[in-house]
C-alpha cells in the first residue's frame, strides 16, 4: 500500500497593540474551539505555534488554555514551535534582537509547555538568504516556508515531497515547503480534497512528506469560517477523515521528520514571501499590471506550467511605498542601537527596555495587504509607544546631556534630517521636504503625535465598486466559504467619495500658498491649487544654536509664488525653537518679497495630529471658551477670526494647543483612508488636520508666530 507523511501545523498570532476584544473574539472563535476539537481526536498529531504577544495575553485572560496544550504535548500529540517572540520580520531587525527574541520565546515554550522547541515559525514566511545563520545561532533546526519559494529557485512540484537543507557561511537550517494547494483548500473545501492531494503524493516507500502550515485564524476568525469550521463541523469531519485513513497517512511532527527522513538535498532560496505578500509589495501601477498578467496566464492556461516565473515584489519595498513605515522602522533601529551600545553593567537594568523595543518590532503595521497593517492606527500607536517607553527607560540608566541636536540621514533616503531630542520631547525635521516636522514624540505619554498616514491609491481600490455591503451577503455554507483573498465586502455604503489621494506627506509645519477662492472642501480632497513651491521642496538649515534650555533652528527657502500669472520670488525664513524641559515648539515665520510690487497671498501652515479615534466623546476640539460645538476630531469646519485651537485626548491624557499671534482663519478636517481589513473595505480615521490661513498683502516683509504646546492631562 502506498503511504505518505503528513505534517499539519497552525500559527496563532495577534499583533502587539490589538484590542482586547479582538484577542477575545479570536480566542472564542478559533484558539479555544480548535483545541477542543483536537482533544477529541488524540490520534491527530500536529504542530502549533503561538507568538509571544498572544501568549502574554492568554496568560492574563485565559490561563486555562496552557494546561490543555501541555497535556497534548505530554502525550506526544502536539509539537510546539518557537519563533521570534513578538513576531518581527527577522531580516529587517538587528542580529542581536533576532537572537534575543528567539531565545525569549524558546525559553517561554520550555517553561510553560515543558517542550524544547527545535524549529520556528518565520513571520509572514519572509525569507532572505542570510537567515540560515540566524536560525542556526539561535539553536533552530528547521523552519517552514511556502513551496513557491522553492519553485522560484527552479524546483517543481514533483521535487517538493520532502525537506531541504540550506546554509549561510556553513551554518545550516532545514526548510520544509508548505503545500500551496492545501493552503487554499483547508478549510475552504471538503476534507476529501485534502485526501486527494495526500493520495497523489503517496509512494510505496512512504517517505514523501506533505506539509500544511498556515494561520490558525483561518479556522474561525476569517469571515464566515466559524459557522463553517465549527457549527457545520468541518474540522471535526476533517480530523475524522484523517483518522479513517491512518493506515496509509502517517501524521508526524517536524522534529520527527528530521530524525526519520533525510533531506532531499541542498537548496539556496531567493528572497520571497507568500505570493500575495509579494503582490502587495509592488508599486502602482505595476500592481495592476501584475494582476492583468496573472489573468492572461490563467485565461491561456499557462499558469500551472509557467507560473513559477511570475512573481511580485520584495517585502522591504513597503518601506519605500510607505514613508510612515520607514520612519517607524528607523526610529526603532535608532533606539535598539542605543540599547545595545549601553555599558554591560547597565544592560541587566535595561531588560524591560529590550522587551519594549522587541515589541516595537512586531511586523503587523510594517506592511499592508488584505489586512489593515499600516492603516490601523492603534497598531502604529503600539509600536511608537513601545519605542518611546524603551527610550525613557534607557534615559533613566544612561545619562544624556539634553537637549541634543543631530544632523544625519535618519530615514536613509540620501538627505540629512535634523533631529532635536530633549528631556520632554523629540522633534524631527526634514529640510529636504519643506522643513516639515515629521515626527513629534511627547515623552510624558510616549506618543508620537504625528503618527498618521497620508492617503494613497491602493491597487485594490479599483474593486471598491464591486463590493457588497457587509451584512447583506448571503449566509455562508460550506460551499460558500471563501479565502479572505477572494472576498469583496464594504463596511458602509458610499465609500467611493472618500477615495482622495494626497500629493504630500501629512506632517506638521507644512507651508502653503493657496490659490484664490480655494475652500475647505477642495483642501480636504487634496484637490486645491498650490501657488507656491514650498511644500515638499528643499529648505536650507541656515543656523543652529544649542542653549541650555532650548535648541534654535533657522530654515530658509528661496522660492516662488504664482501671482497674477507671474512666478514671483519669495523667501520663507522659518525659525524653530524647541524647548528642553517643556513640550513646546515656538515657530517664527518671516515672508520676504523680492519683487517691486505687493503680493496678495493666502499663506497657510498645516498640522496633522493622529489621536487614534475621530469620533469619541473623550477626544475633541476646544477653544478658550471650551469644547467646540460638533467638536469631534473627525469634524469639518472653518473658524474665522481665530488665534487659538486645542485638541484634547482624555483617553491618552494629552492636550495639544496651537496659538498664533496674528488672527487667522482656521480650517479643521479629518484625514480618512479607505483600506481593506479582514471584514472588507472600511473608512479609517488617520488624523485631524488643522490649517492656519492668513490673507496678507506682502509689500516687503511679513511675520507671524505660531506656538505648539503639548501637556499631559493630570487626573
Amino acid at each position: 500500500m502506498k503511504k505518505v507523511k503528513f505534517i499539519f501545523g497552525i500559527h496563532n498570532h495577534q499583533p502587539v497593540g490589538n484590542f482586547d476584544f479582538v484577542f477575545e473574539d479570536a480566542y472564542q472563535k478559533s484558539y479555544l474551539p480548535f483545541l477542543k476539537v483536537l482533544q477529541k481526536h488524540p490520534k491527530i498529531r500536529m504542530t502549533i505555534h503561538f507568538t509571544g504577544c498572544l501568549l502574554d495575553w492568554l496568560e492574563i485572560h485565559h490561563p486555562e488554555l496552557f494546561p490543555m496544550v501541555k497535556t497534548m504535548v505530554q502525550r506526544g500529540q502536539v509539537e510546539v514551535m518557537s519563533g521570534a517572540y513578538y513576531e518581527p520580520i527577522l531580516s529587517v531587525i538587528p542580529e542581536a534582537d533576532r537572537q534575543g527574541q528567539i531565545q525569549k520565546l524558546t525559553g517561554y515554550v520550555k517553561n510553560v509547555f515543558n517542550y524544547k522547541a527545535s524549529g520556528m515559525w518565520l513571520a509572514e514566511r519572509i525569507w532572505e538568504p542570510n537567515l540560515p545563520a540566524t536560525l542556526f545561532d539561535a539553536g533552530m533546526k528547521y523552519t517552514v516556508i511556502d513551496d513557491t519559494h522553492f519553485k522560484y529557485a527552479g524546483l517543481t512540484d514533483r521535487d517538493l515531497d520532502g525537506y531541504f537543507i540550506s546554509e549561510e557561511q556553513g551554518k545550516t537550517v532545514n526548510l520544509f515547503p508548505i503545500n500551496k494547494h492545501l493552503r487554499y483548500t483547508i478549510p475552504f473545501q471538503e476534507p476529501e480534497e485534502t485526501i486527494k492531494v495526500l493520495r497523489a503524493m503517496a509512494s510505496e516507500e512512504g517517505r514523501n512528506i506533505v506539509v500544511f502550515a498556515d494561520d490558525g485564524e483561518k479556522f474561525g476568525v476569517w469571515p464566515n469560517t466559524y459557522r463553517h469550521v465549527y457549527e457545520n463541523g468541518w474540522l471535526d469531519k476533517f480530523f475524522s477523515v484523517l483518522e479513517e485513513n491512518m493506515n496509509w497517512i502517517d501524521m508526524l511532527h517536524f522534529d520527527e521528520a528530521l530524525t526519520r527522513i533525510s533531506p532531499k538535498g541542498k537548496i539556496y532560496l531567493p528572497t520571497a514571501s507568500y505570493a500575495e505578500m509579494m503582490h502587495w509589495a509592488l508599486f502602482n501601477p505595476t500592481y495592476h499590471k501584475f494582476e492583468e498578467f496573472e489573468q492572461i496566464m490563467k485565461d491561456q492556461k499557462l499558469e500551472e506550467e509557467y507560473g513559477i516565473f511570475v512573481r511580485g515584489g520584495f517585502w522591504r519595498n513597503f518601506m519605500s511605498k510607505y514613508p510612515e513605515i520607514n520612519i517607524m522602522h528607523k526610529k526603532m533601529l535608532r533606539v535598539s542601537k542605543r540599547l545595545w551600545a549601553a555599558p554591560e553593567t547597565k544592560q541587566p537594568k535595561l531588560n524591560a527596555a529590550f522587551d519594549h523595543i522587541w515589541a516595537a518590532q512586531c511586523n503587523c503595521p510594517y506592511w499592508h495587504g488584505v489586512f489593515g497593517g499600516i492603516y490601523l492606527s492603534h497598531l502604529r500607536y503600539a509600536i511608537f509607544n513601545n519605542i518611546l517607553d524603551a527610550e525613557k527607560i534607557l534615559d533613566r540608566f544612561v545619562h544624556v546631556n539634553y537637549p541634543v541636536f543631530e544632523e544625519s540621514d535618519f530615514d536613509a533616503d540620501g538627505h540629512n534630517e535634523v533631529l532635536v531630542e530633549t528631556e520632554a520631547q523629540n522633534a524631527y525635521f526634514k529640510p529636504a521636504a519643506g522643513a516639515a516636522l515629521f515626527e513629534y514624540d511627547f515623552k510624558a505619554v510616549s506618543k508620537n503625535l504625528l503618527d498618521t498616514l497620508s492617503r494613497r491609491e491602493e491597487g485594490y481600490h479599483s474593486k471598491l465598486k464591486e463590493a457588497k455591503i457587509e451584512g447583506q451577503q448571503q449566509k455562508s455554507t460550506s460551499a460558500e466559504s471563501k479565502s479572505i483573498h477572494d472576498l469583496v465586502l464594504a463596511k458602509e455604503p458610499g465609500l467611493m467619495k472618500y477615495l482622495n489621494y494626497d500629493w504630500y506627506e501629512r506632517r506638521a509645519f507644512i507651508d502653503h500658498f493657496l490659490g484664490e477662492g480655494e475652500n475647505i472642501e477642495n483642501f480636504s480632497k487634496a484637490a486645491f491649487k498650490e501657488e507656491g513651491d514650498f511644500v515638499n521642496q528643499p529648505y536650507t538649515l541656515k543656523s543652529k544654536r544649542r542653549l541650555k534650555d532650548r535648541i534654535v533652528l533657522l530654515f530658509e527657502r528661496k522660492g516662488h509664488v504664482w501671482h497674477q500669472g507671474i512666478f514671483e520670488a519669495l523667501t520663507i525664513l522659518k525659525k524653530i525653537t524647541v524647548f528642553n524641559k517643556t513640550s513646546e515648539i515656538h515657530s517664527e515665520y518671516e515672508l520676504i518679497n523680492h519683487g517691486g510690487k505687493p503680493l496678495s497671498l493666502h499663506f497657510g501652515v498645516e498640522f496633522n495630529y493622529g489621536l487614534q479615534a475621530g469620533h469619541a466623546e473623550d477626544r475633541y476640539y476646544y477653544n478658550k471658551q471650551g469644547r467646540l460645538k460638533n467638536g469631534f476630531l473627525d469634524s469639518t469646519a472653518t473658524m474665522p477670526g481665530t488665534r487659538f485651537i486645542g485638541l484634547r485626548d482624555e483617553y491618552l491624557k494629552l492636550d495639544i494647543g496651537l496659538k498664533a499671534k496674528a488672527t487667522a482663519e482656521v480650517w479643521r478636517l479629518p484625514v480618512e483612508t479607505i483600506s481593506l481589513s479582514e471584514a472588507g473595505f472600511e473608512r479609517v480615521y488617520q488624523s485631524s488636520c488643522i490649517l492656519f490661513i492668513w490673507d496678507i498683502v506682502l509689500k516687503d516683509r511679513w511675520k507671524v508666530t505660531l506656538t505648539q504646546s503639548v501637556k499631559k492631562i493630570e487626573t
